[in-house]
This record gives structure tokens, C-alpha cells and sequence, in this order.
């Protein structure tokens, strides 16, 4: 039965298996093999405190779904636990503590604790490739687009090195880039499932990192754009109109409403609808005091202080501490460098040193190909061109976003992880660039089966 079954694999999808089975595997032998990162006791105490307490005060500066997975097969296993520590005040950070304490109630039992919490953590980064590949193979219509975005995706040694910790990084990339894939499908063919399917993908994206939060902003500018310039009606006359304005408005709402929800139920909606004038914040954007680690609101006394906030009460508490993290004084490095604050091209910097020389090739002749394609109108000139425009800019709006947000926080330059969410996205770029410059014998051969 199972021979049978495999006879009828497309060749691409076995590919596409393979790739993925190598990539779980470097995952879970490197998961083995690394010691603990300073940030993976706390992120793995936090996630057992969201089970065993009911509580999200540990690691409030992102959300608790990847530490929540990390902790379940903790709890099958047994663990020691040590929660006197936990008593965290506005602003404060106890997870550092309370996740020493952890390491030492367990021991050197603490390392298997880890390694069964990181292998729960890699279907987050399988996720991640698989968006990859079916997004870059519908954009450009080949196996070929998917197969050369899921290798970026298996061997990038960014990914690798994230994938395998129980932090957030690689699964906010993994869910961000499969959250644009879900709303790029509702652009191109408008309904209901596919809004429903790009709100949950949305959800989960905000449960990884609080960066996503951006695309509250972006998708529905992106939408307006795109029904105004670049519309696609992937749907055949068959199957009726293409919706109008007012039912893709509706859907739209959908796709924002079911991800604040799912944000909500993961969090048990602790603390939402809490009208913004009750929350204490710390961060000077936000305590409206003329320094950060003051406790204030500048939002009090004004009209906006009655407007219930619709998220949970830590993860708003999150994004203020996180703000405030950015806003001390911090002394950054680069080339050689010690400054006060940072750079502005800090990460574009990162991009040069810490990807592989062939991705960076790949990338320039993406950009090139892509540049020369807009800048030639004829139809000749453009079958290089893999892709539309639009389908282009729903890929890249997201990563640039991201890059130039975390980009002006210029008070503090200091993990390459912060834009490690972006890379999804540009596989996806490349891959569909890419297979507009395979030979013409090559990109018209049909997949065959295996």
C-alpha cells in the first residue's frame, strides 16, 4: 500500500518531503548538540507559568504561543518547579531569574527539559517552509518557484540557527510569511473560506511576535492598492462575478476580527476590553513623562483614555516594555564600533555579513531582474518577468515594513533575530524571479511523477 501510494508522488512533491525531512533532521540533531541560549530558561519557565498558573507576566514582550508549545512535552516529562520569584512589577522583567531558579531545581536534568522543549518547536520552522514552497509555486505557476524557495528556506543557516531554540524568531517568520501567502490567495480569488483561512494565519503570526503587529496597518492599505490597481480576478466567468468593494470590505474585517479573536482565546482573553486609561505603561512614548521607567498614561485625561483596547492586558503590557527597551540608552557595535544608540542600515549591515554570499547573489538578481521588468513596457521584455508587479509588492511590502520599523529604533542596535521574520518572504522573492530566467525548455516541461 505504501509503495502504491508513492508511485503516485509528483516528483516535486517528494522533493519537497526530502528538503523537509533534512531540515527537521539538522534540526533535531543541533537541538542535541547546542547548549542553552541565555534567553531559553525563561522563554521555557514562562511557557510552563501560562499552563501550570494560568498567568502571562513572565516574557510579556512577545506572545506566548511558541513557549506554550515548547512546554508541553516539559509537563508530559515532569519538572521541578521554583515560582517564589515570580513577582513582577509594572515594567519589570523576572523571567531571568525565575528561569535560573528553574535550571536550579532541575539540574542537570535542565538540558533534557530544553532538548524535548526545542524538538516540540521545529514543526514551527517545517510550517515555515512549506508556505514557502506552495506560495512561491503558485506565484510562478511552476514546482520548480517552490522547490528553490523551500531550499533557501531548509539550508539558511539563520533559520537553522533559530529553529532549533525555543524562541520566537523562526516561528514568526515561519507564520509571517504563511500569513502573507493566506492573504495574497484572498487578494487574487476574494471569499469567505480564504478570508476565514487568512484571518487564522494572521492570529497566528500575532502570537509569535509583537512585530506582525504592523500588518494591522499594511494589509488593509495593501487591499485599497491592489482593488484600485492591481486587481487579479483569478475566478472564471463560471463562477460569477469577482466580489465588489463592499463584500471584500466585509471580508477584510473578517480577516482582522478572527485574528484579534484567536489573540484573545490563546491569551483567555485576560484582561481584554480594558479601557486604555487603566494600563500603567514605562515607556516614554506611552507614560507621556519626560523619561523612560517612569509608570504614567499619557492617554488619562483625554477622550481616547475611555476607548476599551480589544488585546489582551499583557500583550499590550509587552509592546510598552518592549518600547521601552528601545528607548534606554544603549551602547551598540559594529566593525569594530562602540557608539551610543545604533546605525540606521545596522541590519541591512547584518543582511551583507550574516547570509550566505549565494543568497545575496540570488537576491541582487531578483532586485535586477524586477527593476529592468518595470522599466521595459513591451510585452516581449516582459516574459522575463515571473511574476506581476502587484504579486510582487504583496511579498516584499511586508519584509520592508519590517526592516525600516525595527531599522528607526536607532536608541538600541542589537540581535540580527529582530529581522529574521523578513526572510520568508524574500525566499519567496527570489524563487519567483528566479524561475523567469530558467531556459524556456525547462520551465515549460510538465511535472512529472516520480
Amino acid at each position: 500500500m505504501f509503495l502504491r501510494s508513492c508511485r503516485h508522488l509528483r516528483c516535486d512533491h517528494l522533493a519537497a518531503v526530502t528538503l523537509l525531512v533534512i531540515h527537521a533532521g539538522l534540526l533535531a540533531w543541533s537541538a542535541t548538540k547546542h547548549s542553552p541560549t541565555a534567553q531559553e530558561p525563561q522563554s521555557l519557565v514562562a511557557g510552563l507559568s501560562h499552563w501550570e498558573l494560568g498567568d502571562f507576566q513572565l516574557f510579556r514582550v512577545n506572545p506566548p504561543l511558541v513557549r506554550m508549545v515548547a512546554a508541553l512535552p516539559v509537563i508530559a516529562a515532569g519538572y521541578e518547579s521554583d515560582w517564589s520569584k515570580l513577582k513582577p512589577g509594572i515594567g519589570d522583567r523576572p523571567g531571568f531569574d525565575v528561569g535560573n531558579d528553574f535550571a536550579a531545581a532541575n539540574g542537570e536534568r535542565t538540558f533534557w527539559l530544553i532538548t524535548i522543549a526545542r524538538w516540540a518547536c521545529i514543526p514551527f520552522s517545517l510550517a515555515g517552509g512549506v508556505s514557502c514552497f506552495l506560495w512561491a509555486k503558485e506565484l510562478t505557476g511552476r514546482p520548480t518557484g517552490g522547490l528553490i524557495a523551500l531550499f533557501l528556506w531548509s539550508f539558511d543557516p539563520n533559520i537553522l540557527a533559530h529553529g532549533e531554540f525555543i524562541m520566537t524568531d523562526c516561528a514568526a517568520a515561519a507564520f509571517g510569511v504563511a500569513a502573507g501567502y493566506g492573504f495574497w490567495r484572498w487578494l487574487r480569488r476574494p471569499n469567505w473560506q480564504r478570508a476565514v483561512v487568512a484571518g487564522i494565519l494572521l492570529g497566528l503570526a500575532q502570537l509569535t511576535k509583537t512585530s506582525w503587529i504592523l500588518l494591522y496597518a499594511l494589509w488593509p492599505a495593501v487591499w485599497l492598492c491592489w482593488s484600485r490597481f492591481g486587481r487579479h480576478r483569478e475566478l472564471p466567468q463560471s463562477d460569477g462575478a469577482f466580489p465588489g468593494f463592499r463584500i471584500q470590505s466585509g471580508q477584510l474585517a473578517v480577516i482582522l476580527l478572527i485574528s484579534v479573536y484567536l489573540l484573545n482565546l490563546i491569551y483567555g482573553f485576560d484582561g481584554t476590553l480594558t479601557p486604555l486609561r487603566e494600563f500603567h505603561f514605562v515607556s516614554r512614548a506611552l507614560n507621556g513623562a519626560d523619561q523612560t521607567g517612569q509608570v504614567g498614561n499619557r492617554f488619562r485625561d483625554s477622550v481616547l483614555g475611555h476607548i476599551p483596547v480589544p488585546l489582551p492586558l499583557p500583550y499590550v503590557e509587552g509592546i510598552d516594555i518592549q518600547k521601552s527597551d528601545f528607548e534606554k540608552p544603549w551602547r551598540s557595535f559594529l566593525r569594530g564600533e562602540w557608539k551610543p544608540g545604533g546605525w540606521w542600515y545596522y541590519y541591512l549591515y547584518g543582511f551583507c555579513v550574516k547570509t550566505p554570499h549565494g543568497t545575496q547573489l540570488l537576491f541582487v538578481i531578483a532586485v535586477l531582474t524586477t527593476l529592468v521588468g518595470l522599466c521595459r513596457r513591451k510585452s516581449a521584455a516582459r516574459s522575463h518577468a515571473a511574476v506581476p508587479a502587484s504579486d510582487l509588492a504583496v511579498v516584499l511590502l511586508p519584509p520592508i515594513a519590517l526592516i525600516a520599523l525595527v531599522s528607526s529604533q536607532l536608541a538600541m542596535n542589537l540581535h540580527f533575530r529582530y529581522v529574521l521574520p523578513s526572510t520568508g518572504f524574500l525566499f519567496v522573492f527570489i524563487a519567483a524571479t528566479f524561475v523567469g530566467l530558467l531556459p524556456k525548455r525547462i520551465e515549460a516541461e510538465p511535472p512529472g511523477r516520480c
